[in-house]
């Protein structure tokens, strides 16, 4: 019920894999890598995806520390920015510790996987997404999720290194669905098909650009927060791919001054 083969188009054609994407944003150091995976495999966990990882890609750190799990190294995507390696998924968690004056819903580990299992199990895609070893996701990349998940830890040492958070995260994720064929989707995730980072980032940039045109977004000190404002409200709606289209469709035509076509008998 977890398992799921990449598309041919994605590079993996025929690889199985299990579970949530594993997004590592701009890694620092190779072995971080190799025990992200190694921690991974561990439970179950294959989908790995990497954003610019700062050593370059392959890494010979990576696969040493790796032990078995090199298949998971192998079979890694890179991509150059956030945007495109979640691009493809529907529902996103992004871990960080940090209070990020969002306004969005918390969920622990335990939490979050039931979700994300709920979302495999429509055959929905799915991710969850890890910063940097240093300074952890930008505001930007949190913004791409739709609910941050936190690791409860001690409040007088909350750092936990990367491979430790995905260790924990891959933990809950084991626990929650192994040998268990009759996972029943809770009613409260029965929801429409939700539209996925491609389409979402797209209306993102239609609306802004032309927020821009007008200089809305003003003055410019001040556009980054507005954006985020913006992107976290429409994230909250959790907007389907019709909806966005019909979002889409509405900005074209206040853009443009359209005004509908009469027809005969019309008043």
């Amino acid at each position: 019920m977890f398992s799921r083969r990449v598309p041919d188009a994605q590079g993996l054609a025929g690889v199985a894999v299990s579970g949530p994407a594993i997004i590592l944003s701009h890694p620092q150091l190779g072995e971080n890598i190799g025990a992200a995976a190694r921690a991974m495999l561990n439970f179950g966990l294959t989908d790995l995806r990497l954003v610019a990882p700062r050593d370059g890609w392959p890494n010979k750190k990576a696969d040493a520390m790796a032990v078995g799990a090199v298949k998971v190294l192998q079979e890694a995507r890179v991509f150059e920015t956030t945007d495109a390696a979640v691009a493809d998924l529907g529902l996103i968690f992004a871990t960080t510790g940090r209070d990020r004056l969002m306004s969005k819903r918390v969920s622990t580990p335990d939490e979050a996987v039931v979700e994300l299992a709920a979302e495999l199990a429509l055959e929905r895609t799915c991710g969850i997404l890890f910063g940097a070893e240093r300074m952890g996701l930008t505001n930007e990349e949190v913004v791409l999720a739709d609910a941050i998940l936190t690791v409860p830890t001690n409040p007088h040492f909350a750092s936990l290194n990367l491979a430790q958070s995905v260790a924990v995260v891959g933990y809950e994720w084991w626990k929650a669905t192994h040998d268990k064929p009759d996972f029943k989707v809770p009613a409260k995730y029965r929801r429409s098909q939700p539209a996925n980072k491609e389409d979402l980032i797209g209306f993102f940039e239609h609306i802004e650009g032309e927020l821009d045109r007008v200089e809305f977004l003003f003055p410019p000190a001040k556009r980054p927060a507005m954006v985020q404002n913006l992107r976290n409200m429409w994230q909250r709606a959790g907007l389907t791919y019709q909806e966005v289209q019909t979002l889409r469709g509405i900005v074209r035509a206040l853009a443009g001054g359209r005004k509908r076509k009469k027809k005969d008998g019309d008043s």
